[in-house]
């Protein structure tokens, strides 16, 4: 579940003319089934609305999973011979980077289960077992798949199924945050269902402030943290609000494991990442961190000084404990 970070903003009321001078745009709508706010100065009051509802589709045409016609849908269907476009190429690149990072904890082809568990668009299997999770399996690993000089995606077996959705959000907010630098806005923020990316400074001249919240299972919502970003972007991932409860009662939560194909045992609740590197970036490693767990992340993070986190994780015991390597605020 991604929907854990509120944007706050606050605007100071000096004079008329000071206000409309300061009062940044602000967009917000639907994209990729869930909602996004954009939040950005511009000296022109130029609104791009259409502009970005444009990038918005054009992505959502090569990516999603949930549209029949898209690329990626094609794709998994046996087209072998589309040509995919610049987003595809960028998406796939960077989950084959962070595939080997994170020695396959984040593996995009990990979407046969995801429709296996019914976390998907696809038909879910009833009764899954062992044994068909194990058959399953054969066709996981984004090492059986490769781009060609043609651009045409390759696959080893034709039951492989790509699955882009633990990285199309922070993508997507990386593409309209550049779309907005090109028309030199520089001071903006742009969010899409809790994946943020930052540039410049707010209304007040003062640095974009996040707020995290608390892993709540009973609905309330409350924060477990501020921070602010510094051109950065953060993404969070948690499995204590999507989950799937059985005939008897268990839950089965959504972040399945690559190398298991059954949803991940971990004791992190929550995992938030930030960095200056790309909103794509942060995205597949937060889902990458919550199938490792706490030991695994912090043992990871150890030669990783350009990314910074902070988990909620529990305990044995059953104790909620905090681990930040950011600056954490009131």
């Amino acid at each position: 579940m991604k929907n854990f970070l509120i944007i706050l903003t606050f605007f100071i009321a000096i004079s008329c003319d000071d206000t409309l001078k300061k009062e940044p745009i602000h967009l917000e709508g639907f994209a990729l089934g869930t909602t996004f706010s954009i939040k950005y100065l511009d000296e022109n009051n130029t609104k791009y609305e259409k502009s970005i509802d444009s990038l918005i589709h054009a992505i959502n045409k090569s990516l999603s999973t949930y549209i029949p016609d898209s690329d990626i849908s094609k794709i998994n269907k046996g087209d072998s011979l589309l040509i995919v476009d610049e987003f595809f190429i960028e998406v796939f690149n960077k989950s084959k980077n962070i595939y080997k990072e994170t020695n396959a904890e984040f593996d995009p082809t990990i979407g046969i289960l995801v429709n296996a568990w019914g976390f998907g668009p696809g038909e879910a299997i009833p009764n899954l077992d062992s044994v068909k999770v194990k058959e399953l399996m054969k066709y996981v690993g984004f090492d059986k798949v490769a781009l060609n000089e043609n651009n045409q995606v390759n696959k080893k077996y034709p039951e492989i199924y790509l699955d882009f959705n633990a990285i199309a959000k922070g993508y997507t907010v990386d593409v309209i945050g550049r779309f907005l630098e090109s028309k030199n806005i520089n001071n903006y923020m742009v969010e899409i269902g809790g994946e943020i990316r930052t540039r410049g400074k707010n209304q007040e001249n003062n640095l974009w402030k996040i707020a995290i919240e608390n892993p709540n299972t009973d609905g309330s919502r409350s924060f477990a943290t501020f921070i602010s970003l510094n051109n950065e972007a953060i993404a969070t991932s948690g499995n204590y609000r999507k989950f799937k409860v059985d005939e008897n009662g268990q839950k089965f939560a959504h972040t399945l494991s690559s190398k298991t194909g059954f949803s991940s045992k971990t004791d992190l609740l929550s995992v938030s990442v930030i960095s200056s590197k790309d909103c794509a970036d942060v995205d597949a490693y937060a889902t990458a961190f919550m199938s490792m767990g706490y030991a695994k992340t912090l043992e990871f993070l150890k030669n990783r000084t350009d990314l910074k986190v902070f988990l909620i994780y529990s305990k044995p015991d059953g104790t909620i404990e905090t681990y930040a390597t950011i600056k954490l605020e009131n």
